[in-house]
């Protein structure tokens, strides 16, 4: 009789740890899949028209996991990125600058995601090609104080000047890494773009301006760097992204991505997934990464 006793327990006892066995990979991933499968609705992102192409490409292979969130991807500017996205009419906005203390005094709850870095690129028309530019000579050169490639070791031609628009994230950080400088009696300057410099709305823009027009010169992201135009080393550094990567390359600025406050379920998503693994080897095909 005792041995039945003992028998009867241990049969209870290992009922009641089959029962509180941990769920089963199924279970698990079943969950896993509810969770995905709730990112549904619109995501907006409106900005800099440097990072479009970049978050078009996050967006596509975002979208290829997430079948059920559409995005929708447009430009306007940094200024226009930072202002929808303080004012929360979009989900993300995006800038190729840092903020301006007015943009973080007006919008102080925006939160601020540094997806990718990316130089920016002194480029001249195909005719034209340029052996090196100091900084010096490239914020005279876009200042209109140098007007002959022959001045800088080009050839004896007249210099065009192409620029951003104002408002431009590309040419604040231009002017703001290049155009700006200390002078003798150590302060801050800031020299003007030249004001018959020809202004164009997007780096495209740039690129075949730049790429149609003799003698003509430009800054440009190395994200749309191409064969039809000739890019400059600056201070004997060729600008490419390796360069940038190891910090040699003079002229670099982060990309950014902004909520107005903390992100949504959707944007925390797409940005947890662009600062992932996947996202950063997307990032890496053009700009810096940020791992």
């Amino acid at each position: 009789m005792k041995h039945l006793w003992l028998t009867f327990v241990l049969i209870v006892a290992l009922a009641v740890t089959a029962c509180a066995k941990t769920p089963e990979p199924t279970q698990a991933l079943t969950a896993s899949t509810k969770a995905a499968a709730s990112l549904k609705g619109q995501l907006q992102i409106a900005g800099s028209t440097t990072v479009q192409p970049l978050a078009e490409k996050l967006a596509e292979a975002f979208m290829a996991k997430n079948p059920d969130i559409q995005i929708t991807v447009q430009g306007g500017g940094s200024s226009v990125g930072v202002t929808s996205a303080g004012e929360g009419t979009v989900d993300i906005g995006t800038s190729s600058r840092e903020l301006q203390k007015a943009e973080t005094d007006k919008f102080p709850n925006v939160k601020v995601f540094t997806i990718a870095y990316d130089g920016i690129a002194v480029v001249t028309n195909s005719g034209i090609k340029l052996a090196n530019l100091t900084k010096e000579q490239v914020r005279a050169i876009f200042a209109g104080e140098i007007t002959n490639f022959k001045d800088v070791g080009g050839p004896d031609a007249g210099i065009v000047v192409v620029s951003r628009e104002e408002g431009s994230g590309t040419r604040t950080a231009f002017e703001e890494l290049v155009m700006t400088y200390t002078d003798s009696a150590g302060k801050k300057q800031t020299k003007k773009i030249f004001e018959k410099a020809l202004l164009q709305q997007s780096n495209g823009q740039i690129r075949t301006t730049v790429a149609t027009t003799p003698n003509s010169i430009a800054y440009l992201s190395f994200g749309f760097l191409d064969n039809t135009t000739n890019a400059t080393p600056v201070e004997g550094i060729a600008p490419t992204v390796e360069n940038a990567k190891n910090k040699t390359y003079p002229v670099v600025r982060p990309l950014i991505m902004l909520t107005n406050g903390e992100p949504n379920e959707r944007a925390k998503a797409f940005l947890d997934f662009c600062l992932s693994d996947e996202g950063q080897a997307i990032v890496a095909k053009e700009y810096v990464s940020v791992r």
